[in-house]
């Protein structure tokens, strides 16, 4: 493949992605979710890398599953036992898995801008599973997904993202993928937490719930040493959605995450499954989605 070819096929981000390229994503997943057999080895004989130099459970367990059901051959990288933690470069694994013959690589790295460059020197299609806080384009497709199963459009509809935005690959991802859709997106965040590179009008809490989808972020405790949030407790009562801020939800409204969810802090308990949340039916759709972009870095 020329170098043009390989960076079509791979899916570094959603930013620069215009509808008609979504929609095919999309439309092929639904595809994907419909067929009965659960395994269809279009990628048989195809050796496909999950390189996770940052800690996964769900994005990891959610590729394989779908590298499985296309037919392909698995093999998963763990940083943590690797070569990477005897001073070997992220280039210098990735390159060694190139040579070795792999057709296409999952990664999820920690420093935003790595992938990029090394988009510009492998020779095989590349998949981000999450950089840094730049982008989580599977996971953002996923999340478009599930707004399209419940409302049938994205065009005009009014999505608003809270939480801590600033550090949120899942945040940018999603505002980069719906914009291009046509919805429109707000953001609900306390002034620490905001994104000031992105062009995102921010409202408050009681103006969220007014909104068709209410996504929340998930609450990095581990920023709490920094003085970021003075507590969890805090951090709910100002921008939690609580059980009595959710009984002011629109009917037709739902209630998204891009998990883990922290229970009680960011979402009450009771709404992880409440009857307008869509977080488990997200995770369900990763499969199908990422099937779809698989296929596509290795099918065109």
């Amino acid at each position: 493949m020329s170098t043009m070819q390989v960076q079509h096929k791979s899916l570094l981000g959603l930013k620069g992605l215009n509808r008609e390229e979504i929609e095919a994503i999309l439309s092929r997943a639904a595809y994907w979710e419909q067929q009965s057999e659960k395994v269809q080895p279009v990628l048989a004989g195809r050796f496909v890398a999950n390189m996770f130099f940052e800690n996964s459970t769900r994005t990891r367990f959610s590729f394989e599953v779908a590298e499985k059901r296309l037919g392909a051959e698995v093999l998963n990288f763990s940083a943590a036992a690797s070569s990477v933690q005897k001073g070997e470069s992220i280039y210098d694994t990735v390159k060694t898995l190139e040579s070795m013959g792999i057709d296409a690589g999952i990664i999820r790295l920690k420093p935003a801008g790595v992938l990029q460059e090394l988009a510009e020197r492998i020779k095989v299609p590349l998949i981000n599973a999450g950089d840094g806080n730049n982008e989580h384009p599977t996971q953002a497709l996923l999340d478009l997904y599930t707004m399209r199963q419940q409302f049938g459009s994205l065009n005009g509809l009014n999505v608003v993202i809270v939480g801590d935005v600033k550090h949120s690959r899942v945040a940018r991802s999603n505002y980069w993928g719906l914009t291009a859709m046509g919805a429109k997106v707000s953001f609900c965040a306390p002034d620490s937490m905001r994104a000031d590179e992105l062009n995102v009008p921010y409202i408050s809490i009681d103006e969220a719930l007014k909104a068709d989808v209410v996504m929340m972020l998930r609450v990095q405790l581990e920023r709490h040493e920094s003085g970021m949030i003075r507590s969890a407790e805090e951090y709910r009562e100002q921008y939690g959605l609580t059980v009595e801020r959710a009984a002011k939800l629109a009917s037709h409204a739902i209630i998204m995450h891009p998990a883990p969810v922290n229970r009680d802090v960011e979402i009450d308990s009771d709404l992880v499954e409440h009857p307008q949340s869509r977080i488990f039916p997200q995770m369900a759709n990763g499969v199908p989605i990422r099937m779809a972009v698989i296929e596509r870095a290795l099918r065109g």
